[in-house]
């Protein structure tokens, strides 16, 4: 599960670097990275959690645990697949922003002469 989730924030933040390499902002390229991956994640989580479905209503010996451990990789993916989506392009964009903030800085924290 938490392989997955890693791997939908990589393709995102991995796509937009290319983007941003190309010439495109920071916040051009996270959402066009994003809009252009939407499919692919989607696609992959919920074929992973689909696939988890059939613990939610196991029956029979062991039952219970199945259950459980279907309801919280279930709950789990579902999360983090709603949550990455939207909140990834935000955090990239502001890693990128404090990034070029503190290039423009030196190692006692005044900046640089012109």
């Amino acid at each position: 599960m938490i392989g997955l989730a890693c791997k939908n924030a990589i393709l995102i933040v991995e796509f937009a670097r290319q983007l941003q390499s190309q010439g495109m902002s920071a916040t051009e390229a996270a959402v066009e990275a994003t809009r252009r991956q939407f499919r692919p994640i989607v696609m992959t989580s919920f074929a992973f959690i689909l696939g988890i479905a059939p613990l939610l209503v196991a029956s029979g010996a062991g039952a219970a645990s199945k259950q459980a451990i279907g309801t919280v990789v279930f709950g789990g993916m579902l999360s983090s697949t709603l949550l990455a989506i939207p909140f990834v392009p935000v955090i990239y964009v502001m890693t990128q922003r404090w990034v070029a903030w503190r290039g423009g800085r030196n190692k006692t924290g005044a900046t640089r002469p012109e």
